[in-house]
């Protein structure tokens, strides 16, 4: 068995592990990057990219449909899967195609087939490209960043046939007619909007009491709002119990506060979450210890109980979002490196491709309260916006949560039209410790949709201009000003 050694490993090649190993390649390590499967993990593949590609095709649907109402006369749109799919795949591929040519060009080695430690300094891979030997990789560092993969639930084993993942939903293989979705969370509301828009009967089953659980109440309302308009009907405290065929159909048990009840559908799709990967790698033989949620336990700089071992992205606990893997990945990377880079952003935003659209980041008004902030609240709605009417999309709002006794602004939540871009702007002022006072005096450019932001920031102040403002709430005190100089 040849044996290679590098300065540094990287196991996984999603949005935190491709990104570790060019950090780690521009630091000046020899690097390799270790995948079984494609370049860019779930995210690029099957997850955040080829969804929102049909996310975008199912909004202009949308859109073309209701574009009498603006005067533009169209016929009625027609939707062909297989140019539709041939879109989506382009799209997966010329990013999967990016990543490899950046690995490549900042001397990334990357090394196909499954990675298992056999000791704390050295991996085994196989099942590389075809004839290729079992290869021995040691280094005296290693990144684990192998993500996680869908939750399979009792009674909905996935064939790919009948019961779908995400990675077959977003594969698109055929429009059913009815589709049921076991799952009210992030992932199931988005590709069950999806199909919605594209022409299926949906039917979501959620255990819990609300969709999107954690969410803000009011935008999650304006969300299910949204669905019904789709003609899409929404279970809640929902338990999918199991399913059989008969003849073409296939009929969902499921109960509602101990209540039988049954929906007939073509396919299903279980969309309740994700579970990290950790099976095969040997991480016994590394000695790293994963805890009983079955994460990784790591430090601030994502190191594990293994010296020389680091954990990211959804291996090391939530929230599974990809942005945060790429930046764990930057900072494990670092401190490999010998850097001081440790875990220490203020909030980490969060974006939901819903519709409307959800955003948030930093503290929700009743997160504040529970921390023990006196919380100022600011409001606009989306319907109040100049761009937003002439774009005829007015559903939604902006929400900022300030403290009330220095002004500081601890989170926003965004309903809306572009929620997941103009949640950057926030995440940015929570960053630099802006005040609320801070953004309200910020000039906002005209007519756009960010000024729903500063309007949200006045508001909170009692100084909205183009909404009745509530009885007026004391601005940033001098020792707020103090403080923040």
């Amino acid at each position: 068995m040849a044996t290679r050694t590098f300065d540094a490993v990287v196991i996984g090649a999603g949005p935190g592990g491709y990104v570790a190993a060019i950090r780690l390649a521009q630091l000046g390590k020899k690097v390799a990057l270790v995948e079984r499967e494609s370049l860019g993990g779930v995210c690029l593949n099957w997850g955040c990219i080829p969804s929102k590609a049909l996310i975008a095709a199912a909004n202009l649907v949308e859109d073309v449909r209701g574009a009498a109402e603006r005067g533009i006369l169209a016929d009625s749109p027609r939707v062909d899967l297989v140019r539709l799919r041939e879109f989506k795949n382009g799209v997966v591929k010329k990013l999967v195609g990016g990543v490899g040519q950046l690995e490549k060009g900042n001397g990334v080695e990357v090394i196909k087939g499954t990675a298992k430690f056999v000791s704390p300094t050295a991996i085994e891979v196989s099942g590389g490209e075809a004839g290729a030997e079992k290869a021995r990789v040691e280094a005296p560092a290693f990144i684990l960043a192998t993500g996680a993969r869908s939750i399979e639930i009792p009674g909905f084993a996935f064939d790919g046939t009948d019961v779908w993942s995400a990675k077959e939903a977003v594969d698109l293989p055929e429009l059913p007619k009815r589709l049921v979705v076991v799952g009210g969370g992030v992932i199931g509301l988005e590709l069950g909007t999806v199909y919605a828009k594209l022409g299926s009967e949906v039917t979501f089953l959620e255990a819990l009491p609300t969709i999107l659980s954690g969410i803000d109440a009011e935008a999650v309302r304006l969300v299910q709002k949204g669905l019904r308009q789709r003609k899409a009907t929404v279970h809640v405290n929902a338990k999918a119990k199991g399913f059989e065929r008969k003849g073409k159909e296939l009929v969902v048990t499921f109960e509602v506060d101990g209540a039988a009840q049954t929906v007939t559908c073509d396919k299903i799709l279980v969309a309740v979450g994700m579970r990290p990967v950790t099976d095969g790698l040997g991480l016994e033989a590394a000695g790293v210890k994963v805890g009983p949620k079955g994460f990784v336990e790591v430090d601030a700089q994502y190191r594990t109980s293994a010296p020389g071992v680091f954990a990211i992205g959804d291996l090391s606990g939530p929230p599974l979002l990809a942005h945060k893997a790429s930046k764990e990945g930057e900072i494990a990377a670092e401190a490999i490196a010998g850097k001081k880079s440790a875990r220490d952003w203020v909030a980490m935003p969060a974006a939901i491709f819903s519709d409307p659209e959800v955003a948030a980041v930093g503290l929700s008004e009743e997160q504040a309260r529970a921390a023990g902030h006196e919380t100022m609240i600011g409001k606009f709605a989306f319907a109040a916006l100049g761009r937003a009417i002439a774009m005829d999309h007015t559903e939604g709002f902006v929400k900022v949560v300030g403290d009330k006794k220095t002004g500081l602004l601890l989170g926003v939540t965004i309903c809306g039209p572009e929620a997941s871009d103009l949640i950057a702007e926030a995440a940015l002022a929570l960053e630099m410790g802006a005040y609320v006072e801070d953004v309200a005096l910020t000039v906002h450019a005209h007519p756009t949709l960010p000024e729903a932001f500063m309007e949200a920031c006045k508001a909170a102040l009692g100084e909205a201009i183009h909404a009745l403002n509530r009885p007026e709430r004391p601005r940033k005190t001098d020792g707020a000003a103090d403080q923040k100089a």
